[in-house]
């Protein structure tokens, strides 16, 4: 099993090794650099950091060998689905689009769009797996992102750590993916789901060290310096009253 980034120095380690150019690295750190933005405070149910999670999945494309474009939208694929664009609502939307293309580009910006639009259920997958031949290139390339997000989420027997209920729905998938990775034309790929499987499969976790969000979804903590909090409202209204009150009073003396 190759060992994969975790850190955005870590990445970028890798990406110099494989050979990818200066103006190619300064697009992926740009990218990060949105991802910093977007999903500080973030942590999937396993407790890892969601920016670790996005720069692993970047880490497994790199490895492949594959367009800087596609390792930047590995980095960003969740940007639409589950980063914090300050409005409080997931999806795409003109406003979010706009700050994403500023940052990477419409032709990656498209990558994620496609990646948020792909269904990915039990239901679906299995169709997906049938019609890989009939895709697009874009499509191919998406579909090759999302399988990079399913090894990221295996490693280090991650998706046992989030819990028993979504490594479970997790497992219902994992005989459709080596082998879209194979169609796709990636068997090392293929290879190394085929190894997490068997990590996985003779695995023994203490469960009180999974799932330590209690969430079946990543979650979002916030320090509490950055919480809104009613006291600390209060005083700074307080405040902004007094300072205007003596601003005021000293102009009326002025006067006399």
């Amino acid at each position: 099993m190759h060992l994969y980034a975790q850190t955005n120095i870590q990445l970028f380690n890798q990406l110099h090794q494989l050979g990818y150019s200066h103006v190619e690295l300064e697009s992926i750190s740009n990218a990060y650099k949105l991802a910093v933005q977007l999903f500080t405070g973030r942590f999937r149910p396993s407790g890892k950091t969601f920016i670790a999670h996005l720069v692993g999945t970047a880490s497994v494309l790199a490895q492949l060998r594959v367009s800087y474009k596609l390792v930047v939208a590995g980095l960003l694929h969740a940007a639409y689905s589950h980063g914090d664009f300050g409005a409080g609502q997931t999806g795409r939307s003109k406003a979010k689009q706009k700050q994403v293309v500023q940052a990477i580009g419409q032709e990656i910006e498209e990558y994620i769009a496609r990646y948020t639009a792909l269904q990915w259920n039990m239901a679906i997958i299995p169709i997906i797996h049938q019609q890989i031949d009939i895709l697009d290139d874009i499509g191919r390339d998406v579909l090759l992102v999302r399988l990079a997000n399913e090894l990221e989420e295996r490693l280090d027997l991650g998706i046992l750590y989030c819990g028993d209920s979504k490594s479970q729905r997790y497992a219902e998938r994992d005989r459709h993916l080596s082998e879209m990775a194979e169609k796709l034309g990636y068997p090392t790929l293929a290879a190394e789901f085929e190894t997490v499987f068997k990590e996985i499969a003779a695995a023994e976790l203490a469960r009180e060290i999974c799932n330590p969000t209690k969430q079946e979804y990543s979650t979002l903590v916030t320090p509490n310096s950055c919480q809104r909090k009613l006291p600390i409202l209060f005083q700074q209204a307080t405040a902004y009253q007094i300072y205007h009150l003596k601003a005021l009073a000293t102009h009326l003396l002025h006067l006399d």
